[in-house]
C-alpha cells in the first residue's frame, strides 16, 4: 500500500465530500456533475496504478473525515442561502 497515493486519494476525496456537503441547495446539481467528472479522473487513475485499496481505505477515512466536520461544525453553521443575502449600500 502505497501512502502517497493514499494521501493524495483522501484529500481529494476530503475535498470533494466537503464540497458536496457545504454546497447550497440550488447549486447542487452542478457541483454533483461536476464530482462526477472529477470521480471518472479518479478512477482512471487508480485504474492506472492499481490502486484499489488505497481508493477503499481513502474513501472510508474521507466519509469519517466529513462526518466529524458535519458533526463539530455542520450542525451549528448550516449552509446559507443567497436569496437571504442583503448588499448595504450609502442610505442604509
Amino acid at each position: 500500500m502505497d501512502g502517497g497515493i493514499l494521501f493524495g486519494l483522501w484529500v481529494v476525496l476530503v475535498i470533494m465530500l466537503l464540497l458536496i456537503q457545504r454546497t447550497e441547495t440550488k447549486k447542487r446539481r452542478g457541483v454533483m456533475v461536476v464530482m462526477v467528472l472529477v470521480s471518472l479522473g479518479i478512477l482512471y487513475y487508480v485504474s492506472l496504478r492499481t490502486a484499489w485499496s488505497e481508493l477503499v481505505l481513502a474513501f472510508v477515512l474521507a466519509l469519517v473525515a466529513s462526518f466529524l466536520f458535519w458533526l463539530f461544525v455542520g450542525r451549528y453553521n448550516p449552509v446559507g442561502s443567497s436569496d437571504n443575502i442583503r448588499v448595504l449600500g450609502m442610505d442604509d
